[in-house]
């Protein structure tokens, strides 16, 4: 019997391995939105007397089974410095489909993406996804490698953001960027040098579907990445301090760049 080639091998561990991956989300929010999340799968969930009492409409909801245990003996598998408030909930990662389902809406919101070149801080994209939620983006896109993945901490900084508001982890940033241009999308940089900025690039083209870059603080986006925008443009500043926190930076240029 031949043997199979060691792509393929990788490939079907690979593929094993994420059928196989939960996350243990926390803190009495997170647990919430992911309770009555019917598009979430849930697995466990881990309560104290207390948080029990406040999410009971919740947990009623979701038909899940609760642990309920005691505060100063709390089993989940957290990180000690979580937290948690007394509720873990071990789920499944969201699938939000392909990137055309998420890209192309039938809604009448003006179509709005955030593109993430290596942001791997789970604050900073959790922070960012509740601002996407709030200017209406039709979603955060990653990478698979060098982003931060799905996580309780992510969660918990999202607000709920997570449950709501897709984030997809694309395999090459740059070939994503071609597919939304070819789908029409106006894509944009987020470079402090940038000739332009975000409301000069988008004067006229408000209506466009329009997707902003951003790239990790210092760094900043990589020189493939700056080769295949449509456009560098920057966010205008005051004074002479010209620098942001990538998730404020994200909620600014999403206001910029609204319809």
């Amino acid at each position: 019997m031949a043997q199979k080639p060691k792509w393929v091998i990788e490939k079907e561990q690979a593929k094993r391995a994420a059928a196989a991956e939960t996350v243990w989300l926390f803190g009495l929010h997170a647990v919430r939105d992911a309770l009555v999340n019917p598009r979430r799968e849930k697995l466990r969930l881990i309560l104290t007397p207390n948080a029990a009492d406040k999410l009971a409409d919740a947990v009623k909801e979701s038909g899940i089974e609760p642990e309920i245990q005691d505060p100063r003996k709390f089993k989940a598998p957290l990180d000690p410095q979580s937290v948690h408030q007394g509720a873990a909930l071990e789920v499944k990662p969201l699938n939000w489909g392909a990137l055309q389902e998420v890209a192309i809406t039938a809604d009448d919101r003006p179509l709005r993406l955030v593109l993430l070149d290596r942001v791997s801080d789970p604050h900073n994209v959790g922070a960012i996804l509740r601002s996407a939620e709030v200017f209406g983006a039709q979603a955060v896109i990653g990478t698979r490698h060098h982003a931060a993945p799905e996580t309780g901490a992510l969660a918990k900084t999202a607000s709920g953001a997570l449950e709501r508001q897709p984030y997809l982890r694309m395999r090459n940033l740059s070939d994503t960027i071609v597919e939304l241009q070819n789908m029409g999308y106006l894509v944009l940089g987020l470079d402090g040098e940038a000739d332009q900025t975000i409301e000069q690039a988008v004067e006229g083209r408000r209506d466009a579907p329009i997707a902003l870059v951003l790239g990790a603080e210092g760094p900043g986006l990589r020189p493939k990445t700056k080769e295949t925008v449509d456009q560098l443009v920057r966010i205008d500043f005051a004074g002479e301090f010209g620098s942001l926190n990538v998730s404020n930076a994200a909620a600014v240029a999403l206001y910029a760049a609204r319809a």
